[in-house]
């Protein structure tokens, strides 16, 4: 029974991942426009982000908008398949749960984020 029901969410994964990734192309927000000076910094300043996600994920899906929404370049690392990439969440975060995103300040500690939710508010407080 248990492999039963393990077969049926993967195929119902299989076939809504599509859709859900179709959806975020069409639903995707425009970046707001700033100077080229204040993006350059802002570019600079994300330098040191890096968000661990898996593709079709929702939670991924709603923190990749606010991304695009706020024009920020930060760096996408898959953890679904990429096995270094899924070590070091599970090394420095705890957990293999995403999104998670990664924040480097100046002196090289990392504070790992979780919650979708708590990722956008951060975001938009420091660079909305």
């Amino acid at each position: 029974m248990r492999m039963i029901i393990r077969g049926f969410f993967r195929l119902l994964r299989l076939v809504l991942t599509p859709f859900m990734l179709l959806s975020e192309k069409l639903t995707t927000p425009k970046a707001i426009s700033r100077s080229p000076e204040r993006q350059a910094e802002i570019d600079a300043a994300t330098t040191n982000l890096a968000l661990y996600e898996f593709r079709a994920c929702p939670f991924c899906i709603k923190v990749r908008k606010e991304i695009a929404r706020l024009g920020l370049n930060i760096e996408r690392r898959d953890a679904q398949h990429d096995p270094n990439h899924r070590e070091a969440l599970l090394k420095g975060g705890g957990a293999i749960k995403v999104p998670c995103l990664l924040i480097k300040d100046e002196q090289g500690e990392e504070r790992w984020m979780y919650e979708s939710g708590d990722i956008n508010a951060w975001l938009a407080r420091e660079f909305g």
